[in-house]
């Protein structure tokens, strides 16, 4: 089977999963519209750069929808740099500033006029065919290098400062969404690195090295559309947001003044005793569910100071200090003789955990050892 064979064949998979994936987004029932409509619009744009094979084999040389159709690639960032920021974020909301993100899309469509779009059929099959010094392409190509360098920065920061507010704010298994996300986000870095060294090779000495690799990018976006398929079938509801009002602890540490300061150490121990009964009379970590929130109304002390007290002065983010609660319970389970029967499944689920994998990362932080392990060496 030839190259142009294959290419065709990834193509119609790739376009045919995609579109799999964009109608399950569109019409599967979350709460998470935006989140849902957003990947789809990421998923139909890359489908549209995924075409050009198939556009190829049906278009009668350079036009201005084909050219227009390569552009789309400009979109593709921005678009999943909103989608990260909309599931980590639970009062996102689209708003006209982010207009402002189409403006390389245009950029490199108007540089295009005088010398593409506004000649005849001759003078496009020219530009095509002396694409490696035409100034316009090598314009687009820096320009949605840059723009993708930014945007990848951009979404890691959301993420890492996301997910540490999710483990000064949250419990539960909902941190493994976004250790997924970053994996994701990962794996959609390395392919557009890959992808820039396609068009470095494209404008070189070895074109055919580019088409080479451009198979490769599309047998791997293949794999990457099918992995987040399953994901998404499997989770529909795949994230937990959080506010994007909230702060993270050193911000609020930054904003206290030395007074305010004395203020807090005096007010250390009163609330240090008062939030170690109230975990060990109420046990409110049995909630897999439970948040910094919950805490705060049931103990009457503002989550900002509660926040402060756990993620600052004990130097824990919330997540792990609710985990020890949990630990040292199913410790105490492991340890009841009575209780041998008792599957290390039950347990986690008895003292507040909703994963297995959570439980035996955080059973092993706390101890050292396995849960299965723990209770054999007992």
């Amino acid at each position: 089977m030839d190259k142009i064979n294959l290419l065709i064949i990834v193509t119609i998979i790739s376009l045919f999963i995609s579109l799999f994936l964009v109608f399950f987004l569109l019409t599967v029932k979350t709460k998470y519209k935006t989140s849902n409509y957003l990947f789809a619009a990421f998923l139909l744009i890359n489908a549209v750069d995924l075409s050009h094979p198939l556009f190829n084999l049906i278009a009668d040389g350079p036009s201005n929808l084909g050219m227009f159709r390569t552009t789309f690639a400009f979109l593709q960032i921005p678009v999943f740099y909103l989608y990260v920021v909309s599931v980590c974020y639970s009062d996102f909301k689209l708003k006209p500033k982010y207009l402002l993100y189409l403006l390389p899309f245009l950029i490199a469509n108007l540089i295009l006029l005088p010398r593409f779009y506004t000649v005849d059929a001759a003078s496009k099959i020219s530009f095509i065919q002396n694409r490696q010094n035409r100034i316009e392409l090598y314009i687009s190509h820096i320009l949605i290098h840059l723009q993708m360098i930014v945007y990848i920065i951009a979404v890691f920061r959301v993420l890492r400062k996301t997910k540490k507010l999710y483990l000064e704010n949250y419990t539960g298994r909902n941190i493994n969404s976004y250790n997924w996300l970053f994996q994701f986000s990962i794996a959609l870095t390395i392919l557009y690195t890959v992808a820039l060294l396609k068009n470095i090779l494209k404008f070189s000495d070895y074109p055919h090295i580019s088409e080479s690799i451009k198979i490769g990018l599309m047998v791997a976006s293949l794999f990457m559309i099918c992995w987040y398929l399953f994901k998404a079938l499997n989770n529909p509801g795949l994230f937990r947001n959080i506010n994007s009002k909230l702060k993270l602890v050193s911000e609020i540490v930054s904003e206290r003044s030395d007074e305010q300061s004395m203020v807090d150490k005096r007010e250390y121990n009163k609330e240090l005793l008062k939030l170690q009964h109230y975990m060990a009379e109420k046990k409110p970590f049995l909630n897999s569910s439970l948040t910094i929130q919950d805490v705060s109304n049931d103990i009457e002390i503002p989550v900002r100071d509660l926040s402060l007290l756990i993620n600052h002065q004990l130097g824990q983010h919330f997540y792990d200090f609710v985990n020890a609660y949990r630990i040292e319970s199913a410790m105490d389970i492991l340890k009841d003789t009575t209780k041998s029967k008792v599957t290390v499944l039950e347990i986690l689920y008895e003292v507040g955990f909703n994963s297995k994998s959570s439980f035996n990362t955080a059973f092993k932080k706390h101890t050292g050892d396995t849960p299965t392990s723990y209770r054999k060496n007992l």
